[in-house]
């Protein structure tokens, strides 16, 4: 195998499950461990790699930095990225069924196949990896990423997600919105809306499928709308997101399409676990085929051809 350049955060707290990782990557491949601790580093450690493929070594926010980087520097096409998934939530990861545990995901790199990512863009040019999502999810995002730096020292962080859910389930922000799928309303600030997620891969807050089809090269987006307002209702729709069946629900509206725009009430989003907001309006569209990923072989991408 080519040799790879490696990038770690200095601080990450994953030295035991990267040694594990190194030991396999090594047997069969030259390996060279960048860390970093701040972007200036980063951007820094990304103008030598060259050629060589980039294996990030952490979950989506460190996948959705050396991303987001590469696409601001024009140099995000043509480059080939790896992952081993030593975040707390790895969605990513699970979206191309990545192993989670450390060995098996170096072994799976070394197996890897090339294969084309898609990326979603928004008005200011900010990059999103993984999935955005507004209204609930994002309040729930935003305190369970609390939790998860007041857990993270006792290695509890991904603890903080079911705390954040719980939490926000009391007392759920309903904000109204227009939505429009590919110029379509789609929502027109008539109902409530509980959350609405634009996804590129299919999880969140470490294995929560809130769109459960989503394929990170297929070219397309997927959003997935919940108006679930009630107390009951915001029951048995949390019950299907767990059960993957929610897209079934009444009220809850899937669609796919290139380009999404949301406007309305003000509104707090979650892209890659950045919290930001109150926003007013943001539009984000599909860049197809934006760089290459190593992912195993049988992903979501590339269906066997049993399935």
């Amino acid at each position: 195998m080519e040799p790879l350049l490696l990038i770690t955060h200095a601080d990450a707290g994953h030295a035991d499950d990267l040694g594990t990782a190194l030991e396999v990557l090594r047997t069969r491949a030259s390996v060279e461990v960048c860390e970093t601790s701040n972007p200036g580093e980063l951007d820094g450690i990304l103008h030598r790699a060259g050629s060589r493929p980039i294996v990030v070594a952490g979950g989506d926010g460190s996948l959705h930095a050396v991303v987001a980087t590469l696409h601001r520097r024009n140099d995000l096409g043509g480059k080939t990225l790896g992952l081993l998934p030593l975040g707390t939530g790895n969605d990513f990861a699970r979206a191309l069924d990545i192993p989670l545990d450390p060995a098996e995901a170096a072994e799976a790199l070394l197996s890897a196949t090339p294969r084309p990512m898609d990326i979603l863009v928004d008005e200011l040019g900010e990059v999103v990896v993984n999935n955005v999502h507004a209204g609930a999810s994002a309040r729930a995002s935003r305190t369970g990423a609390t939790w998860k730096e007041r857990l993270g020292p006792f290695g509890l962080g991904v603890v903080g997600y079911p705390i954040g859910a719980v939490l926000t389930a009391i007392r759920p922000p309903y904000v109204r919105l227009r939505i429009e799928v590919d110029g379509e309303v789609v929502a027109d600030m008539d109902r409530h809306v509980l959350m609405v997620a634009i996804g590129n891969g299919s999880s969140v807050g470490g294995g929560a499928e809130i769109t459960p089809g989503a394929d990170p090269g297929s070219g397309m987006l997927d959003v997935m709308i919940s108006y679930a307002a009630d107390p009951l209702a915001r029951v048995g729709y949390a019950l299907d997101v767990l059960r993957r069946t929610h897209p079934e629900r009444d009220d809850v509206v899937t669609l796919t399409g290139k380009q999404v725009s949301i406007s309305g009430e003000d509104f707090w989003i979650s892209a890659d676990g950045e919290i930001s907001g109150p926003e007013r309006r943001r539009t984000w569209h599909v860049e197809p085929a934006a760089y290459t990923m190593l992912a195993p072989t049988q992903t979501r991408t590339q269906p066997s051809s049993a399935s």
